[in-house]
């Protein structure tokens, strides 16, 4: 699975991706507010800094102008994905693009339906919100896996990419079903490492390196 930093942060972006563990980046309107910082420079900023697919959101709701938009974004430069929403405006978008052959993520999905819809677009991703599932009283991972059963069924080459991950069980879970991608805030990330066994592992292990008095420096 392809793991994702959800961030506009330049800093956690060069982090993680000097750790090689993330593919690509993923960016929305509210997280270029969050950074504070002008949407082209940083963008070109975060394709310089991974090779993987970074996704540039259109804020246009009609397709002529979301077209508009996207033409400026995919010049940023080749691993701009562009994002579009899970409107019949955006589909219609998502198709011209991918004819075009510029990888397209179309985001805000909430339903199997419509993620049968963004693949029959051409789309390259599709982002099911299962935070926000969730928190609305669905079953977010369950999603997923009705997505994961549908794209198999018709051999969709569109892949699925799990958005609003709030902790790691939504990483556990997206792997166990199949998903393609996984994309998280850096702290989620980061907190995948973490199990209470290996941090007393390493506290014993140095406990009785210190006793034989050597170094290996």
């Amino acid at each position: 699975m392809k793991f994702f930093a959800d961030t506009a942060d330049i800093a956690d972006i060069k982090d993680l991706a000097e750790t090689g563990l993330i593919d690509g980046v993923t960016t929305n309107p509210s997280l270029i507010h969050k950074s504070g910082r002008d949407f082209i420079e940083v963008t070109k900023e975060i394709c310089g800094i991974v090779d993987g697919p970074v996704s540039a959101e259109v804020v246009a709701l009609d397709h002529e102008t979301m077209m508009k938009e996207a033409d400026k974004l995919r010049k940023i430069a080749d691993n701009v994905c562009i994002k579009v929403p899970l409107t019949l405006d955006g589909l219609k978008t998502c198709r011209a693009l991918t004819d075009d052959g510029t990888m397209v993520n179309v985001t805000l999905c909430f339903s199997a339906n419509q993620a049968l819809l963004a693949a029959k677009a051409g789309a390259t991703f599709v982002s099911p919100f299962v935070g926000r599932h969730d928190d609305n009283g669905f079953d977010g991972m369950k999603l997923i896996d009705d997505i994961r059963l549908i794209y198999d069924n018709y051999d969709f080459d569109t892949e699925i990419l799990v958005a609003s991950v709030r902790h790691a069980t939504h990483v556990l879970e997206a792997a166990k079903i199949g998903a393609d991608v996984m994309t998280a805030p850096p702290k989620v990330i980061r907190g995948l490492v973490n199990h209470v066994l290996t941090d007393k592992g390493i506290e014993g292990f140095l406990k009785d390196w210190q006793s034989t008095g050597q170094s290996i420096l």
